[in-house]
């Protein structure tokens, strides 16, 4: 691991990494050709819902139909990638998405009907979720995850550099169904490159007792570990104040920078180009910090990026403060993965990751609730400082609790 993140070795690392393994070359492609896509349709059907309802309630409420729905699932959606060959769940799981985001594109429906399908869509995203990053330790030696998780994330979330910008391109000459089709299309080819992966079956350990008893199962392991508790319960804080920036953004680059579409996906890039930076910077520091310790500073940063988005006074401005914070997600989403699969046994590491990632979707549902109804007040600056602000507060409470539980 040294060489892969020390010097020169940075690039090489990642590269060797790729060149290394299959399995996990197969996983990084298919994965970032989804996650390009979905970010596409994610600005897509944001600045369609804006444009027919001019509501920022109605924005919110598409975010929480993507966000919240899941974490009422999250106990279930790990079970299944515990239970069945992650090969198998992962390739379903994008065939069904691609599915329901085609319907979406065909039918452009009225709002309840969309935000049901983006709902039953963001269930099938969770299980595809946990059961991908419950494939990273069985795909890469251990002394190898930093890389691979960075890696992994400079190719998923870091695609978000990317999709915005693209999808700021393509609405000079496509409309909402036609990038909502690409989206589609960049699903149905993940699946396919999916499927060339080694079979991942499951421990067995669990095919003998129902659904709800694995889940009751999982949820009971992350209250009665105190590591994982903290980890879980602080990130969820955070996500609560501060994710309401995906409410906001478009109208703080609307209303109070005087943009218009294009400057709206510029902004929302701004975190993907931050998350490469930070993945990138992530290979040489990785390993000279704790894991829990890099995870506060990505809270730290995360946070303080949307404070002061709140103060910008261009879109050029805000821009490279979502930067900023985009490197602080980078560094909570390492650390966050690559201690969870160390520390978690392999066997309820999908029900932690469900668990996990169902929750940050409940905290993202009450941050865009009470975050729409903030806009609906006050406006998009007020709204930001606020946000960034609970985020700093939910920062230090994590990193005096973990250091009480460290004692």
């Amino acid at each position: 691991m040294g060489e892969a993140v020390s010097g020169d070795g940075v690039a090489v690392g990642a590269v060797g990494l790729l060149r290394g393994s299959r399995g996990f070359r197969v996983l990084f492609t298919a994965r970032s050709v989804s996650f390009l896509g979905d970010s596409l349709g994610l600005v897509a059907l944001l600045l369609y819902v804006e444009a027919e309802t001019g509501a920022a309630l109605a924005v919110a409420l598409l975010l929480l139909a993507g966000d919240f729905t899941p974490g009422l699932f999250g106990a279930f959606a790990g079970v299944v990638g515990d239970r069945f060959d992650l090969r198998k769940v992962m390739v379903g799981c994008d065939l069904a998405q691609g599915a329901l985001v085609a319907v979406m594109a065909f039918t452009l429906p009225p709002l309840p009907i969309l935000l049901a399908l983006v709902a039953i869509r963001s269930v099938v995203s969770t299980v595809f979720l946990a059961s991908s990053r419950s494939a990273v330790p069985a795909l890469v030696p251990d002394k190898d995850l930093e890389t691979a998780n960075s890696t992994l994330g400079a190719g998923t979330n870091g695609l978000e550099a990317i999709g915005p910008l693209v999808a700021a391109a393509l609405f000079f000459v496509l409309d909402v169904r036609g990038i909502l089709l690409i989206d589609a299309i960049t699903f149905i080819a993940s699946a396919l490159l999916l499927s060339r992966l080694p079979s991942l079956p499951p421990s067995g350990e669990h095919q003998s007792t129902s659904f709800l008893a694995n889940a009751t199962e999982g949820l009971g392991y992350i209250w009665k570990t105190k590591a994982v508790r903290v980890i879980g319960l602080g990130f969820f804080a955070v996500v609560a104040c501060s994710g309401v920036d995906d409410v906001a953004m478009v109208f703080l680059a609307k209303d109070e920078l005087h943009g218009g579409d294009s400057a709206a996906a510029s902004l929302y890039a701004g975190v993907g180009i931050g998350l490469v930076v930070g993945y990138a910077l992530l290979t040489r520091l990785g390993t000279k910090l704790s894991m829990p310790v890099l995870m506060v500073i990505g809270f730290a940063i995360s946070s303080a990026g949307n404070l002061f988005t709140g103060l910008a006074w261009a879109v050029w401005a805000a821009l490279a403060l979502q930067t900023i914070r985009g490197i602080g997600i980078a560094a909570l989403d390492v650390a966050i993965n690559t201690h969870l699969q160390r520390v978690v046994p392999a066997a309820m590491l999908g029900r932690v990751f469900g668990n996990l990632y169902g929750a940050i979707g409940l905290a993202a549902g009450v941050s865009y609730v009470a975050g729409g109804l903030l806009l609906e007040h006050t406006d998009a600056r007020v709204t930001f400082i606020a946000a960034g602000a609970g985020g700093l507060l939910a920062t230090l409470a994590t990193a005096i609790t973990l250091r009480r539980a460290r004692r």
